[in-house]
């Protein structure tokens, strides 16, 4: 498992991140070991969201069955996110707050190392966000701030009040679901779907902002559609490509899947959403593979992306 240091922290974090969303039916002993397969596989990174559960509730779950000592909780990194309510977004002063204490309530721990804005608010109001994140970070609650989905236009919005560094930006991208990637590859041709840039160029911002893109949904089609691996209807060429990678590099094609975005020179994390413990560590394999480019470039082609 690659550890590194994401720029404007002070982290050491594992490439690949454990997404929690999915473990509000998980049992205590589940709990404990796939997190334990986590830690087993190198990750020290787990992701939450305030909205995961129903109102804190997988964070709840976490803080009942896991227990860190003090320097078990320095060795991991926390992550949460804020803003998402049941019918609207709230990135309001008072919400930021009250929903931090309450995820810290739920999780049983005296801080975040990271609290991420959950998708974006267009009723946000900077100055607002950037006095709750003061509070947090004098008080010592958060220690990290970054965002989620947001385009680099609503970054810079931010930064105009925030004086933390935004250092994380969590989006969707896998193999078949890249237009972040693909847009760039194929820019200004005309009448091609994929030369529309739907971001506003978030891949290229990030980079030139030392700003970490973390990958959720690493193995879906689309928008929550299923996933791709083993589908032969719709993507036979693209898991041939991946049964054959990953046969030459011993592992399997979830690894390659993951292996697919941590190639890219971005440095990107991926965030897993599995509750299985053989998945997490067949995915955290992956992390120590590198794709050569005619690699990384036939899997892209293979799941449906042009090369102009």
């Amino acid at each position: 498992m690659k550890i590194f240091t994401p720029p404007q922290t002070a982290l050491n974090a594992s490439d690949v991140i454990l997404g929690l969303m999915r473990i509000s039916e998980l049992d205590d002993e589940q709990i404990r070991t796939l997190v334990g397969a986590a830690r087993d596989a190198g990750i020290n990174y787990f992701d939450h969201a305030d909205v995961y559960g129903g109102d804190h509730g997988c964070e709840r779950r976490f803080g009942d069955a896991i227990t860190f000592s003090p320097a078990e909780r320095e060795s991991v990194i926390i992550q949460s996110k804020v803003g998402i309510r049941d019918g609207f977004w709230d990135f309001s002063k008072e919400h930021i707050l009250e929903s931090v204490d309450e995820s810290l309530a739920a999780l049983r721990m005296d801080y975040l190392d990271v609290i991420l804005l959950h998708r974006p608010d267009t009723l946000m109001e900077p100055d607002e966000i950037a006095a709750a994140f003061d509070e947090l970070e004098t008080a010592g609650k958060v220690r990290n701030f970054g965002v989620s989905n947001q385009t680099p236009g609503q970054v810079e919005l931010l930064k105009r009040s925030v004086r933390q560094p935004l250092a994380f930006n969590q989006v969707q991208l896998s193999i078949t679901h890249a237009p972040m990637l693909a847009q760039g590859v194929a820019a200004n041709m005309a009448g091609l779907d994929q030369s529309i840039d739907r971001d506003n160029g978030i891949l290229d911002y990030a980079r030139l902002h030392d700003m970490t893109l973390q990958a959720w949904s690493p193995f879906q089609k689309g928008f929550f559609d299923g996933v791709f691996i083993g589908d032969r209807e719709n993507y036979a060429e693209l898991n041939d490509a991946l049964d054959e990678i990953a046969a030459a590099h011993g592992v399997t094609p979830t690894g390659i899947a993951v292996a697919w975005i941590t190639r890219h020179p971005a440095r990107m994390q991926v965030v897993l959403g599995t509750t299985k413990p053989e998945r997490v560590a067949e995915s955290a394999a992956g992390s120590d593979v590198v794709l050569s480019r005619e690699e990384w470039y036939r899997l892209f082609t293979a799941a449906g992306h042009l090369l102009p």
